[in-house]
């Protein structure tokens, strides 16, 4: 038994440290001897802007005008939103447009925002799909920091960065800029030696020859990097093309939405588990399983390393040692999460109450989908603040959907 503890003990040890040390290490090492650059050239082709809206009415006037100031060619640019069987004024809002030249697709039922931005791109007419929220704001030249990557033929989705905001300064907002801080490096590495494996739902282009329509349940802004590979095309980083979101602003919220996606993730990798064979998929499909599978195990791995450490710690002073320090940690992060709750800023605790969080999202989500529960409608859940800009009355409100990531 003790054996049989020491064994589990070390390989969860191992997993962790893989996932957290060695894939962005072994990302590094590959960007270094084998990288894919991305042969950028002059490229302006037509772009259809897609703004997926559900009772977005509040927000939307701001990101039309954010979106009209575009510095893109008027006559190569076309606006569509795409309202999901709004019940307030959304497409009131986006007709008031239409002068401007947006153009409103308001779908017959109500079937999330996969299956409206699979109506909506039936209509477009651009050859290049830029897909968004309607609370994301993007800076001018965001058209022409995307459209360059374009012009290498083996480029089929192009990611921009998203900069989360903070000003509450909120400890979830400061774990959740954290966390995505991290999310952007390995973006960064992996475009570099092969392939996203997932973009931010509210920045990202897509030839429109190379789009492939997705069941409603999907998480599209993840599963549209396995459709583009399933092409053989890439999918690939573009840090100078930046977009703004405000941070959830409390657990609650943030739990919510890290559930919802993970919950559609594996429904994604499921029906998708093929690419992840290296066969088949080869370095994307080491990416897949590092950044994803790897990544959603990590609190089966903690628990593991506790329950063996539980076992030995008898006869240890080292597994005494970390059960203490699993302790600790634990303590930390509900400590951060009672701060948080006081709405006392504290950055210090907010790593480990955010790690906490994030690991309990996995695990519900898991439940969720062998339970059968699937998402593909969604609810906007907002707290409007002011635009991280400084610019005008323009203002950016929390995310409902998150990230691909």
């Amino acid at each position: 038994m003790s054996l049989i503890a020491e064994l589990l003990f070390w390989f969860s040890a191992s997993a962790i440290f893989y996932v957290y040390v060695g894939y962005p290490l072994l990302l590094v090492i590959l960007s270094m001897i084998r990288s894919r650059p991305v042969r950028k050239a002059g490229f302006t082709p037509s772009v259809s802007i897609i703004i997926t809206a559900y009772n977005e009415g509040r927000d939307l006037a701001a990101k039309l005008e954010n979106t009209l100031l575009l510095d893109y060619d008027k006559d190569l640019l076309e606006i569509i939103v795409a309202s999901d069987c709004s019940t307030d004024n959304t497409d009131q809002v986006a007709s008031s447009f239409a002068p401007q030249g947006v153009r409103l697709h308001r779908q017959p039922k109500r079937l999330g925002k996969t299956a409206a931005q699979n109506a909506a791109i039936e209509t477009a007419r651009g050859e290049i799909v830029l897909f968004s929220d309607a609370t994301s704001f993007y800076r001018p030249d965001v058209l022409k920091a995307i459209m360059p990557s374009f012009a290498d033929p083996t480029v089929g989705c192009v990611a921009g960065r998203l900069e989360y905001v903070n000003p509450s300064r909120s400890n979830t907002g400061q774990g959740a800029r954290s966390y995505w801080g991290y999310e952007l490096f390995l973006k960064r590495q992996e475009s570099r030696v092969c392939s996203l494996i997932g973009v931010s739902g509210c920045l990202y282009a897509v030839r429109r020859s190379a789009y492939v329509a997705m069941y409603n349940e999907a998480c599209s802004d993840f599963l549209i990097a396995t459709k583009m590979m399933e092409q053989g095309l890439r999918s690939v980083y573009e840090p100078e093309a930046v977009c703004f979101e405000q941070t959830n602003q409390g657990p609650k919220r943030e739990l919510q939405m890290r559930v919802r996606v993970i919950t559609q993730t594996y429904t994604d990798l499921w029906r998708h588990r093929a690419i992840l064979n290296p066969v088949r998929g080869g370095l994307y499909s080491v990416q897949l399983f590092s950044h994803k599978v790897m990544r959603y195990s990590v609190p089966f791995f903690l628990t593991a390393i506790v329950f063996s450490s539980a076992l030995l710690a008898r006869e240890s002073p080292f597994h005494f040692s970390v059960l203490v320090a699993a302790f600790i940690f634990s303590v930390l992060a509900f400590v951060g999460w009672r701060l948080e709750a006081a709405k006392i800023p504290n950055r210090v605790l907010t790593l480990p109450y955010y790690f906490i969080l994030a690991n309990m999202a996995s695990i519900i989500a898991l439940y969720k989908f062998f339970t059968g529960e699937r998402y593909a409608r969604w609810d906007p859940i907002r707290d409007t603040l002011g635009n991280p800009q400084g610019s005008g009355s323009v203002s950016i409100t929390a995310n409902s959907e998150g990230s691909g990531q």
